[in-house]
């Protein structure tokens, strides 16, 4: 509830009328002192990372500090982190221009994967502009990496030889550098989209590196790197079993008891765990209709 009032307050500060600008000030504090005590409450006095939208720096956020560590005597937050705005095709995304979505809609057309990829692929700090056909470049973008995963797997499961060589030991010395190049994008104020750089050229490496005659240890060391700096950005490429058609219907009609039950933490669970196997579920009026991502 902070934010909206908190970006009427600093749309109200660039008026040039006296008295809104009063008001806004003390709104501004008012929010400011309710998020701060709820945060010390529920977190404690002090945390590590404060985070929020970047048109909360002024007034919000700097009210927040002042009347906290005023109040506590302690820095309030170590470090801050003020993402920019979301646009959809260019625009910025509001109501009131009718182009408003909301995550659940996007995971009727994507797998939410997919959406994490794609907001991964630019600075946190930079505006992110969303369209039909960068979620596409992100859809195959993700691909690419989830099919250098599912090949590896498919050389374990036939690899001749267990063992690693020298020469491929030598080979998996050299992905320190993408190691490396992906934890100084990550020092780097969180640089995702550098850091995705770094598993792409550790993913050309992969390809060009393996095929049928390769180890099974080197192959398993290769995937379990790709699947740690995948699984710090929160990215799943290690893909469950696909499931079955009719276990999915099961899932659909416990989902549906559950909503009528107004069970609507069951009814979400099962729709995340639908989500995280591949299946896109879409309520209509006709009844619930899903798709594999």
């Amino acid at each position: 509830a902070a934010s909206p009032t908190c970006a009427r307050s600093e749309r109200a500060f660039r008026t040039e009328d006296k008295a809104m600008k009063k008001l806004a000030l003390i709104a501004a504090a008012l929010v400011a002192g309710f998020v701060s005590i709820a945060c010390n409450t529920v977190q404690g006095v002090g945390r590590d990372i404060q985070a929020g939208g970047d048109y909360l720096v002024f007034p919000h956020h700097e009210n927040e500090i002042a009347q906290s560590e005023a109040a506590n005597g302690k820095e309030f937050a170590r470090y801050w982190m003020h993402n920019a705005f979301l646009n959809i095709d260019n625009r910025k995304m509001s109501k009131s221009l009718g182009n408003f979505r909301t995550v659940r809609e996007i995971s009727e057309q994507y797998d939410l994967q997919v959406l994490r990829f794609f907001m991964l692929s630019a600075h946190y700090r930079s505006p992110l502009n969303f369209s039909a056909d960068l979620m596409e470049a992100s859809k195959n973008g993700l691909e690419r990496i989830v099919n250098a995963a599912d090949n590896l797997k498919f050389l374990m499961g036939n690899a001749k030889a267990e063992a690693i060589t020298d020469a491929e030991a030598e080979n998996f010395t050299k992905t320190e550098e993408f190691v490396a190049g992906f934890e100084k994008a990550m020092d780097d104020d969180f640089n995702t989209a550098d850091a995705v750089a770094a598993i792409f050229d550790l993913v050309k490496y992969i390809n060009t590196t393996t095929d049928a005659e390769s180890s099974k240890e080197y192959l398993q060391k290769l995937f379990d790197l790709l699947v740690k700096l995948t699984g710090v950005l929160g990215l799943i490429v290690d893909k469950k079993e696909e499931i079955l058609d009719e276990d999915i219907e099961k899932l659909i009609e416990e989902r549906q008891a559950a909503r009528k039950a107004k069970d609507f933490a069951r009814a979400d669970a099962i729709r995340d765990e639908l989500l995280e196997k591949g299946i896109i579920l879409k309520d209509t009026r006709e009844g619930v209709q899903w798709k594999r991502a």
